[in-house]
């Protein structure tokens, strides 16, 4: 069972005024950073550079063997103890996905079903970015989508968080996906009459807002988690005394040196939060190397992941 903290006609007022915000930064092809201002994306140069590096891998031999790592998914199973944990969660399982990118290679849905389908978890937690285009049209998701949501509904709830690569009219279809979409808003989770509490933020890469920090400020919960596409807001929710952080975005790198070094990141947070678990004062983190692929469809000394995380009380 599940409620969401704010009633209904303050979320609907506040989803009203975020989509407006965040529809003008999309069509206007803006970002807004944490460390920064606003300014316009550059992630055409990027996908530019990108091709150039595709080109080398095929002369060297090398793309084959990256496309092949790209089609291969890992199961990673962690156990986490927490000494606040409420006994009635004792064991309680979470399916974390991040960075799906379904779009990303050619049948990828099935391959991500393949990975899931057998798997036991009590609640599914999406970090963003479900297409590989950063703009455009959306509506090809749809289908895929909603494919996937019949494995990964769980008996206490679904819910997803949008990241920089996704755009403000999913929330359109939330009850289409099977998904509860977060916008800077809270859940509480009940289980034998004991709660948790998950926050999910707006994507705080692209399009950070004050209204992400001030979701976080939340108090009267035994245990809480974050769930956020990036590493960008930990500090933050570490202060407010989450207890676990979930994220992804980094794709581990995607493309590694032999002792797992991304080449490129896109984080500016730290080398712990590029992938794996991290600690952050009392906080545990962990970010996911991700199901899917950005860029290009190959990966290198980083495979894909999706990640079953069961919480034990200590």
């Amino acid at each position: 069972m599940y409620q969401f903290v704010d009633p209904p006609e303050i979320r609907k007022d506040k989803r009203l005024i975020w989509a407006a915000t965040r529809s003008v930064w999309e069509n206007m092809g803006y970002v807004l950073k944490k460390r920064g201002g606003k300014s316009k994306s550059h992630w055409n140069l990027f996908v530019r550079l990108l091709k150039i590096f595709a080109f080398l891998l095929r002369i060297t031999g090398q793309y084959k063997k990256g496309y092949g790592n790209a089609k291969t998914i890992h199961n990673t199973e962690i156990e986490l103890k927490f000494p606040n944990l409420p006994a009635a969660f004792n064991g309680f399982r979470i399916l974390h996905l991040s960075d799906l990118h379904i779009d990303s290679l050619p049948g990828f849905t099935s391959l991500i079903i393949d990975k899931i389908k057998d798997l036991r978890f009590d609640i599914c937690l999406l970090t963003g970015d479900y297409r590989i285009d950063a703009s455009g049209s959306f509506s090809h998701m749809l289908k895929p989508i909603r494919i996937l949501s019949k494995y990964i509904q769980a008996p206490f709830g679904t819910f997803a968080v949008l990241g920089n690569h996704d755009t403000y009219l999913m929330a359109q279809y939330g009850k289409e996906s099977g998904m509860e979409l977060l916008v800077n808003e809270s859940v509480e989770i009940i289980k034998d009459g004991q709660k948790i509490l998950i926050t999910g933020t707006d994507d705080p890469f692209n399009f950070y807002t004050e209204s992400a920090l001030l979701c976080l400020e939340t108090k009267g919960y035994d245990f809480k988690i974050a769930m956020i596409h990036t590493s960008e807001l930990a500090r933050a929710a570490s202060e407010y005394k989450y207890d676990l952080y979930l994220c992804g975005h980094t794709h581990g790198g995607q493309i590694c040196i032999k002792n797992g070094v991304p080449l490129i990141s896109h984080q500016f947070e730290g080398k712990k939060f590029n992938h794996g678990l991290w600690k952050l004062g009392n906080m545990t983190g962990y970010t996911s190397r991700g199901a899917g692929v950005s860029g290009m469809p190959v990966r290198f000394n980083c495979p894909a992941e999706v990640t079953i995380i069961k919480l034990q009380t200590s």
